[in-house]
């Protein structure tokens, strides 16, 4: 077994070279490394080809999104072609293949689709990532891409009940942390994930409630 990420690394870059919506290299990379520190906090024996397949979905899992991408199917072909991919069971394939096909927080706002034990992992921190100073930064760069307001008190903070609701929606960056980034905490799979979650969401709500009283000019 080569556990050589090379290939996947220029893929995932080559994918996601230019993006500014948060979702670029940097993201992927970030994740790969915070799923990696998760898994082994976790295990006192840590399973060294499982740490492969995190990083290998980890660093993947982006170059599929509809944010990223208008043709999937065609990211999926240019994925299963990979030779780092072929070398792979057909065990580890399918697990790779679910995680990133199943992982994104939209794909799971009706039901939770229930992953591998390293699946949790990448979900884990993916999720992480959209939290703490990290989180706040890359939430204001993707709503100042689509031209969503910062903040708009005129505009209700929403219940997510559907993928496409969630796609299609009108709403605020400071909204956003209301629907989605402070319901996050609750949805970890790991213990550690859990815990790292509790310390980042502890400092976005901070932010968010001194932005708010800012905005209101209250002392």
């Amino acid at each position: 077994m080569n556990d050589d990420l090379t290939e996947i690394k220029t893929f995932a870059k080559k994918c996601l070279d230019g993006d500014i919506t948060g979702h670029d290299y940097f993201h992927v990379n970030r994740v790969a490394q915070l799923a990696t520190r998760l898994y082994v906090a976790d295990h006192a024996i840590p399973n060294k080809h499982a740490i492969f397949i995190i990083q290998i979905a980890a660093y993947l899992h982006d170059t599929i999104d509809e944010k990223v991408t208008d043709n999937i199917s065609q990211r999926l072909t240019q994925i299963h072609n990979l030779k780092t991919i072929q070398a792979l069971s057909s065990h580890d394939c399918e697990n790779i293949f679910d995680t990133i096909q199943n992982m994104s927080f939209s794909k799971n706002i009706k039901h939770q689709h229930h992953l591998s034990v390293e699946g949790q992992y990448v979900q884990d921190a993916d999720r992480i990532e959209a939290l703490g100073a990290i989180g706040i930064a890359r939430a204001f760069a993707y709503g100042g891409k689509h031209d969503n307001p910062i903040y708009d008190p005129r505009i209700p903070v929403m219940e997510l009940t559907s993928h496409d609701q969630y796609r299609t929606k009108r709403e605020t960056t400071i909204n956003h942390f209301y629907e989605k980034l402070f319901t996050l905490e609750d949805l970890m799979n790991t213990s550690s994930g859990k815990k790292l979650a509790h310390q980042r969401t502890k400092f976005m709500r901070n932010f968010v409630n001194e932005f708010l009283a800012e905005w209101n000019l209250k002392d």
